[in-house]
C-alpha cells in the first residue's frame, strides 16, 4: 500500500482500489454490486472522490441502448498508489556504475540532465536574475527536490532540501552531475554547487551565473 493511500481510511482505500483495474471505468450499478450498498450511497461516495480530484467521469461505452455514465481514476488518483521510483532509479544507477565506472556514470548523468532540460525548457530570454532563479526552483521542486528560491549574501540562489539521489550520492558523489547539467542546460548559465547535503550541508544550494566571490565557494 502506498504511503499516500495509507493516510486515508480503509473504506476510501477500498473504493479507490475498485477503480484501479477498471480500464474503462465503473458504472454506478457495478459499484453497487461490488460494494453491496445502495445507489444513493455510491453517488455520495463518488461525489466526495470527484471533489477531491481522484475520480472523474469517463466516456461511456457504446452499448446499443442508453449510455451508462462511467467513472475512473484521475492522474492524481493513480498517484495515490505506490511508485517505487526511488528504489528503481537507485538500483539502475548502481548497475550503471558497476558496468561503466565513475567516468561512464558521470557522462551518462550529464547527458541525461541535458536531455531532461531540453524536454522542459525554461523561459530564459529577457528575464531578470530573480525571475530565472524562481523558475528554476519551481522546476526542481516539480522534480522532487523540495526546492525554493532564497536570498544568500544579497543574491537569489536555489536551495533544495531533498537530494533525490541521496542514497547513491553518498557512495558516488558524481551523480550530482545530473543536477548541474540539468540546471546549466535549463538556464543557459553556469551553475555553482555552493552547499551539498551529501557533503554535510543543511541544503543543496546552487548559484546561477558567473564565478562566486572567493569567500563564498563550495
Amino acid at each position: 500500500m502506498g504511503e499516500a493511500l495509507r493516510h486515508h481510511g480503509e473504506p476510501r482505500q477500498r473504493w479507490l482500489r475498485h477503480f484501479l483495474p477498471a480500464a474503462d471505468g465503473c458504472t454506478v450499478e457495478t459499484l453497487c454490486e461490488r460494494l453491496r450498498i445502495s445507489h444513493n450511497a455510491v453517488r455520495q461516495h463518488l461525489t466526495a472522490l470527484i471533489v477531491r480530484g481522484w475520480v472523474q467521469r469517463v466516456e461511456p461505452l457504446p452499448s446499443g441502448g442508453r449510455p451508462q455514465m462511467r467513472y475512473g481514476l484521475t492522474a492524481s488518483g493513480r498517484e495515490l498508489f505506490p511508485r517505487n521510483y526511488g528504489l528503481l532509479s537507485t538500483a539502475l544507477l548502481a548497475q550503471l556504475h558497476e558496468r561503466f565506472g565513475d567516468d561512464g556514470l558521470e557522462a551518462f548523468l550529464e547527458q541525461l540532465g541535458r536531455n531532461v532540460a531540453a524536454s522542459q525548457p525554461l523561459p530564459t530570454e529577457q528575464v531578470d536574475h530573480e525571475t530565472l532563479v524562481r523558475a528554476l526552483a519551481q522546476r526542481l521542486d516539480e522534480l522532487g527536490y523540495e526546492a525554493v528560491p532564497a536570498r544568500h549574501n544579497g543574491e537569489w540562489q536555489v536551495e533544495a532540501f531533498n537530494c533525490v539521489f541521496h542514497a547513491l550520492a553518498r557512495q558516488h558523489p558524481q551523480v550530482c552531475r545530473f543536477d548541474l547539467a540539468y540546471m546549466k542546460a535549463a538556464t543557459g548559465h553556469r551553475i555553482h554547487h555552493m552547499e551539498c547535503i551529501v557533503r554535510g550541508g543543511h541544503v543543496c544550494r546552487f548559484r546561477v551565473g558567473p564565478e562566486p566571490a572567493s569567500g563564498d565557494r563550495a
